[in-house]
């Protein structure tokens, strides 16, 4: 081989790192705490769940290239992975509406249950408690 060839490896201890550094920014914005504040007219929650998304991006990118030796296939694992890309963006846009929906309420049956038991523990409790004291 001469020196004029380039080498197509990568020393994974250079992958490692930038995984390591992917995973400080995480912890950054998670400290940071930018959900409650507002940043160059973007909602916080906004902004850090698209730091927080895009660093998960980067690092899923860095898994499949190098790892898993992607980064040497020919052009046809894009053959193989547009199924599973039609996929992934059909299955969330087929689910964004009930997570939309539901998301900030609490719709859930046992929570509604709880609530009505509470309301019917308020307004007959003086009356029951008559009732268990006479009964026993």
């Amino acid at each position: 081989m001469s020196e004029s060839q380039s080498h197509s490896y990568v020393k994974y201890s250079t992958i490692f790192f930038a995984l390591c550094f992917c995973t400080v920014l995480s912890i950054i914005f998670d400290i940071l705490d930018l959900k409650e504040k507002d940043v160059v007219g973007i909602k916080g929650f906004v902004l850090l769940a698209f730091l927080v998304l895009a660093v998960a991006c980067a690092k899923a990118l860095f898994v499949m290239i190098y790892f898993m030796h992607l980064k040497f296939e020919g052009k046809w694992k894009y053959v193989l992975l547009s199924p599973t890309i039609v996929l992934a963006m059909g299955l969330t846009i087929a689910i964004t509406p009930d997570i939309g929906i539901h998301y900030y309420t609490n719709e859930s049956p046992q929570i509604d249950y709880l609530e009505q038991a509470q309301q019917a523990a308020l307004k007959d409790g003086p009356a029951k408690n008559a009732e268990n004291s006479h009964v026993e």
